[in-house]
């Protein structure tokens, strides 16, 4: 079995950034040579997650929407409390969601849907450079 492992850098313009990598993930897999796996994509970071999503317009608008009615701003986070920097609803939003998501691979192509794509969800109050980890996992 083989393992590879491989960085990429993504930037986030703001809260509620929604950022498809579908396409860098594809090629890193492809360009591993390994023919049959998994790849786990992993963001370093307590206040962005990974998950996949149709990067469409509306569910665009419609997901942080409905973080924002599960983990909303404006109250009390002990988080806040303890280091008053504002972002307790970001650490909660991202634990819901998590940091990783594993996708299978056949023949050097990911097993996605037609609609499907995997994307970076930001969700600190500015703009961020994020790390995502993909180690890809086969034969």
């Amino acid at each position: 079995m083989t393992v590879i492992t491989r960085n990429i850098h993504i930037k986030t313009s703001r809260e509620n950034d929604i950022v498809d990598f579908t396409e860098q993930t594809s090629k890193a897999v492809k360009e591993s040579k390994i023919k049959n796996g998994i790849v786990t994509v992993f963001v370093a970071g307590s206040t962005a997650a990974i998950t996949t999503i149709e990067y469409e317009p509306g569910l665009r608008e419609d997901f942080p929407k409905m973080l924002s009615r599960i983990a909303p701003k404006g109250i009390e986070y002990e988080h806040d409390n303890t280091w008053h920097d504002g972002n307790g609803h970001s650490h909660v939003r991202a634990s819901l969601i998590g940091p990783s998501l594993t996708i299978p691979f056949t023949e050097g192509h990911i097993m996605l849907g037609t609609w499907q794509q995997i994307v970076l969800l930001e969700m600190d109050a500015g703009p961020r450079e994020r790390r995502v980890i993909m180690q890809i996992i086969g034969e």
